[in-house]
């Protein structure tokens, strides 16, 4: 079922329980620990808000404040722990920012896949999870790598018209989620740059 905003309590006023409160990044990042433990312990389905302010010991006040559901405080807590920043690559070239790009989603892959395997089975039933992990998750790398792609076409290594262009992404992305059901084992940098080699870059028209 699709979850519902969280209501303030009674005893909250309603403008501000929808303004969001300053905290340090110090506590925000305990805020999200505490979530992603919860999760690995029980899964989405048991977490809750007030699991979740249990473990930090703050009010459910605090939470309401900064997120307004369950998903987005999920979303929230593995966008705000997660080392790939694949907005930042810029290297010149466009095999250079794939390149760079395998490096950053290879060195974090491992950490929380088997955590984002489970959730994506949860947001498949949870229209709102999935929603929240897109916008906090998906969405920000796929438009990364697409500019990438965009700045390639701008630099003529790429032609504009090439059908691969669009599909980038796609396999990016998804050989990360495939490798370890299909081999029992993580997808690192090597394996990512030896499949941009193999199956990336020559659809392209790039040579690496």
């Amino acid at each position: 079922m699709p979850s519902q905003p969280i209501s303030p309590s009674p005893d909250q006023d309603p403008v501000v329980a929808v303004r969001r409160s300053k905290i340090t990044p110090e506590r925000e990042q305990e805020f999200f620990q505490a979530v992603l433990d919860l999760l690995r312990e029980s899964g989405y389905d048991a977490l809750t808000m007030e699991g979740v302010s249990a473990r930090i010991r703050c009010g459910k006040s605090t939470l309401y404040r900064q997120w307004k559901t369950k998903p987005q405080l999920v979303a929230a807590a593995l966008r705000g722990t997660r080392c790939v920043q694949l907005t930042d690559i810029d290297t010149g070239t466009l095999a250079g920012d794939l390149r760079a790009a395998a490096g950053a989603a290879g060195a974090a892959s491992g950490r929380d896949t088997l955590l984002l395997h489970s959730l994506s089975h949860a947001a498949l039933h949870n229209p709102d999870l999935l929603e929240a992990m897109r916008e906090a998750l998906v969405e920000p790398e796929v438009v990364a790598i697409e500019e990438m792609i965009r700045r390639g076409v701008a630099r003529g290594e790429v032609a504009a018209g090439n059908p691969a262009c669009e599909f980038v992404a796609a396999q990016l992305l998804g050989v990360m989620r495939a490798r370890p059901m299909l081999e029992g084992t993580y997808a690192d940098e090597a394996y990512l740059v030896r499949f941009l080699e193999a199956a990336v870059f020559p659809g392209l028209g790039v040579r690496g």
